[in-house]
């Protein structure tokens, strides 16, 4: 086997020939519905043998369900990234940095908020819900509170609210063309200020049951 004829795969290392598919297939996801894309679309498109595929994620569907996941989880790099200062300041930030997310994967962002593509699925449900309370923690950790807070479950859930308008206002923006990426940004961080600053301190943490 000559070098030119050697797998491309043998190149990059594990890691980052892992992320490489991912990528791919993150792409092909966002371009065509769940159904019109095979694990050999996936394979040319990284240039690697569909066997590696297998190796890395299994079968087709639990990629897709890895790739849905990150494109609707809020890391906590996020959070580390944030400056510190006021809540202004902060959630200005944190909408920027969604925005900046959601500009560089859009297709796949947009196919993950709408899965249509592989029908109706428990786990992609169980993802989705997970990757909402997930995301929800970290805006209520970047905003100062306290994951031991009483009323986390409940403050979490006011947020999970807060997050189908920022879908809405996504598509408005991303596949309408109704809003710019300038009006979402104020119109995301000015909800997201009111609901830190005045909405939030008003909960109550749970009553313990009567005796």
């Amino acid at each position: 086997m000559t070098a030119e004829s050697a797998p491309k795969w043998r190149r990059l290392e594990p890691d980052e020939r892992r992320e490489q598919i991912f990528t791919c297939a993150a792409e092909l996801f966002g371009e065509r519905p769940f159904a019109e894309v095979s694990t050999s679309d996936i394979a040319a498109r990284a240039g690697v043998a569909r066997g590696l595929i297998n190796h890395y994620f299994g079968t087709k569907r639990e990629l897709y369900l890895a790739v849905v996941k990150r494109a609707l989880t809020v890391p906590h790099v996020a959070v580390a990234q944030l400056p510190s200062g006021s809540i202004e300041q902060r959630t200005d930030a944190a909408v920027e940095w969604f925005l900046d997310m959601v500009s560089k994967q859009e297709k796949m962002w947009l196919a993950a908020i709408t899965p249509e593509g592989i029908g109706r699925d428990v786990e992609v449900e169980r993802i989705l819900d997970e990757a909402d309370r997930q995301s929800a923690d970290r805006v209520l950790e970047a905003m100062g509170f306290a994951e031991d807070d009483p009323r986390w479950d409940e403050l979490n859930a006011l947020v999970r609210a807060y997050g189908g308008m920022v879908k809405a206002a996504g598509r408005e923006w991303l596949v309408r063309g109704t809003l710019s990426r300038e009006q979402v940004h104020s119109l995301l961080s000015n909800q997201l200020r009111t609901l830190i600053a005045d909405v939030l301190p008003q909960i109550n943490p749970k009553q313990a049951p009567a005796q």
